[in-house]
């Protein structure tokens, strides 16, 4: 046996084993508004890449491993930690938050938690029907990911619409290739320092689903939202620049502000869901002058487009899902684009699934010719 036939053997092994009956989130003490709920995500995968003209590679790894842990001492306060284990290098913080509960229509976040900005990124990704996210998701390229401040969650119209407004600190690490948002709580010595802004409003006209990909029942569904942030260096941290304000070298350089707006559609009917969302996002390094990678003359406008559906052939069971998805920015010779097929396979909804993605992408970093093929299997238990 090769060493391929090897993985793939350890992943459907590993699929197998996690067919066993769980439930999200476990209680281990309750006594009145006194609890400790325990939880966490496992999910094993196997990518293998397939450049053209050049050496396919393969790997098989745990994706994710985050662990969590929920409690409460008092009436209406609660607080949540979640860290990850898994392809992160060491133990990173992923939510670290107290919420206030005690308002008639929202709940107030003080910690570390996403932005709100982007229905794919709010999406949990133990809730996402291809194995990866979009472009339109992916924190890597532009979509603000966690922040360390604050964060208001309400409602309005008996629920048919819902609105997140946040504000905090949040870093990004320099690279002319992306415009890689996260939290400061991991923050590396070279990630510029700044302050975001960002909301959204979502509006249910048959009123409220949470955002979780694929239908499992329940009658019509439908999202329409929209959002925006704004991100800000604070000139506490940039390393790339010299003192005049010139690029000091390299394909590293720092940013001096970024800022987004979102457009997004969820419909869900019958076992057929699709969720479509557009993005626009700006960005201006310090020096005016700077072009590589996907910025031109110290600007880049990144344009982002993702169609994803999916139809449960056996309903809550089994899913065939496709997706296309789309980058251009200012920098890009030709937009990078993903064709995307695969197939869920439910055996307690998302808790306990086994997923399958192949995917297409051409004109990588906005590079004519420069294509790639991926495929995804992934294992994933919710407890």
């Amino acid at each position: 046996m090769n060493n391929r036939a090897a993985k793939w053997g350890l992943a459907i092994v590993s699929m197998a084993l996690t067919g066993t009956a769980g439930a999200a989130g476990i209680t281990v003490y309750k006594q009145d508004d006194q609890y400790v709920k325990l939880g966490g995500r496992i999910q094993i995968q196997y990518h293998q890449v397939s450049p053209d003209g050049e050496e396919e590679t393969d790997e098989l790894f745990l994706r994710r491993f985050r662990p969590y842990v929920i409690g409460s001492l008092y009436k209406d306060w609660k607080g949540k930690l979640q860290w990850e284990m898994g392809k992160a290098k060491g133990v990173v913080v992923k939510e670290a938050y107290m919420q206030y509960t005690g308002f008639d229509s929202g709940k107030l976040y003080i910690g570390n938690m996403k932005t709100g900005f982007s229905r794919e990124m709010m999406t949990s990704s133990k809730k996402q029907q291809l194995i990866e996210r979009t472009f339109v998701g992916d924190h890597n390229y532009g979509v603000p990911e966690y922040q360390l401040g604050l964060r208001f969650d309400g409602f309005a119209a008996d629920k048919q619409v819902g609105y997140i407004l946040s504000f905090g600190s949040m870093s990004l690490d320099p690279d002319e290739k992306k415009l890689d948002f996260d939290t400061p709580v991991n923050k590396d010595e070279d990630w510029n320092e700044g302050w975001v802004a960002a909301g959204r409003v979502d509006y249910y006209p048959f009123g409220y689903f949470s955002m979780s990909q694929g239908d499992f029942g329940g009658g019509q569904k439908l999202a329409i939202g929209v959002g925006f942030f704004s991100w800000n260096n604070d000139d506490d941290n940039n390393t790339y620049t010299d003192t005049a304000g010139n690029h000091a070298g390299g394909s590293k350089v720092d940013v001096d502000s970024a800022s987004g707006a979102e457009f997004s559609i969820a419909y869900r009917i019958g076992g057929f869901s699709a969720d479509a969302q557009y993005n626009q996002i700006s960005a201006s390094t310090i020096d005016g002058a700077y072009s590589g990678g996907m910025f031109e003359n110290g600007d880049t406008t990144l344009t982002q487009m993702s169609l994803e559906g999916g139809y449960m052939v056996v309903p809550s069971t089994l899913e065939l899902v496709a997706g296309f998805e789309s980058m251009d920015a200012d920098g890009y010779k030709k937009a990078w684009t993903r064709n995307s097929v695969g197939v869920n396979w439910f055996l307690h909804k998302h808790d306990i699934k086994a997923q399958l993605t192949y995917r297409q992408g051409k004109n990588l970093y906005g590079k004519d010719g420069d294509d790639e093929d991926e495929l995804f299997l992934q294992a994933q238990y919710v407890f």
